[in-house]
């Protein structure tokens, strides 16, 4: 059995009455793009989809080509439940993400399972003044927001964000990896977080402050993590080849292949890359998320992001690119210290503004590009 597919532009106040009725199975399954995407329907996307499916979310694409991944209203429900339980109780949510990426529906989905009418944030750039003030009508017991670390690192440096951020009894980061300082910064001023792990395969985050949540599992597999429970999607739209890749089963029992590399000690997940983040350099195997956490942690590069560049001695080289200055020598000689030459930025570029994703994530790949041009003209 199928049902219909409704593309709709990512307009919350909308999404939200169309999620609900795709829930409930009274209405189409949920296929939200950008507010400002191209208003012609791609033409490889199917009219109808699987009964079971609720909604379609496009992957950000911030690293590889967008996947749209399928999920249930099952999914989706169990997520909502397993984020309420671990959360204390369901509650009010703040939406300040936005409402075509799996972490801004959660909270979308979060607030219809709930029975509770969400706080919106105004469309258009982040901005902390309009974030307290939304926070300031939030009326419920408990109170509940979703951030990316950079809406996260703007809200904590100004005094009357700060002050609406400690009002809030839980507040989830993640969408990439969170650097120390945030945390840091965060604790010291007395707001509560919770970093989250997850994925639009997930149904979001589904791993909280490294422990999983629900019914999730988690195994570390040939250095991956891998990913099982309740929250699985059901795979990519109409890409059979690409889910059995990614979703594997064993026994009757359904894996994610997240990419990511990690650990599990006494039953917390530390994640520790990409597996597509490693780079060869000279022969030797190099991580840019190892060096991406050693530049974050210097002063004034929380939000740097460090890319791969071809290089014609070394095949690739790692590039720093950030809004702030930063000495090459000195960085060069810091990390190669730490962990090894290979790992010593070739270059430091610094651009204006970190291109961003709008779901606040940088855009790696505009990043890599701009490294890449920074290259042939110096």
């Amino acid at each position: 059995m199928t049902r219909p597919l409704s593309v709709i532009a990512a307009d919350p106040a909308a999404v939200l009455i169309a999620l609900r009725a795709a829930l409930a199975g009274s209405g189409p399954a949920v296929f939200p793009r950008a507010l400002d995407a191209s208003p012609v329907v791609p033409g490889s996307l199917p009219a109808e989809v699987p009964r079971r499916v609720a909604l379609v979310v496009e992957t950000s694409g911030s690293t590889a080509k967008p996947k749209r991944v399928a999920h249930s209203s099952d999914a989706l429900l169990a997520s909502a439940a397993a984020s309420d339980s671990a959360l204390g109780g369901a509650g009010q949510w703040l939406l300040a993400l936005p409402a075509h990426y799996i972490a801004g529906l959660n909270v979308l989905v979060r607030s219809i399972a709930a029975g509770t009418d969400p706080v919106i944030l105004p469309s258009g750039p982040f901005d902390p003044i309009a974030f307290a003030a939304a926070a300031d009508r939030m009326d419920a017991p408990l109170r509940f927001t979703s951030l990316v670390p950079a809406q996260l690192g703007q809200l904590l440096g100004a005094d009357v964000a700060v002050r609406a951020l400690r009002r809030f009894d839980r507040i989830l980061v993640g969408g990439q990896s969170t650097p120390a300082v945030l945390l840091e910064r965060a604790a010291e001023l007395g707001v509560r977080l919770t970093r989250t792990y997850g994925s639009s395969e997930t149904a979001g985050g589904c791993v909280y402050d490294g422990v999983p949540i629900g019914n999730t599992e988690v195994r570390i597999h040939d250095g991956q993590v891998e990913l099982a429970g309740s929250v699985l999607a059901d795979g990519y739209l109409d890409d059979d080849e690409r889910t059995a890749l990614a979703f594997p089963s064993e026994a009757g029992h359904r894996w994610y292949r997240t990419g990511d590399t990690g650990e599990v000690v006494d039953g917390v997940l530390r994640v520790t890359g990409r597996l597509d983040d490693v780079i060869i350099s000279g022969g030797i195997k190099v991580s840019l998320a190892d060096i991406e956490r050693e530049v974050r942690a210097l002063p004034g590069q929380s939000d740097a992001v460090v890319v791969r560049t071809p290089s014609d001695r070394w095949g690739e080289v790692p590039v720093v690119v950030t809004v702030t200055p930063l000495d090459l020598a000195d960085v060069r000689a810091h990390l190669g210290a730490i962990l090894g030459p290979a790992a010593a930025p070739a270059r430091v570029v610094v651009v204006p503004a970190l291109p961003l994703l709008s779901s606040g994530k940088p855009d790696r790949r505009e990043l890599a590009r701009l490294a890449a041009l920074h290259s042939r003209h110096n």
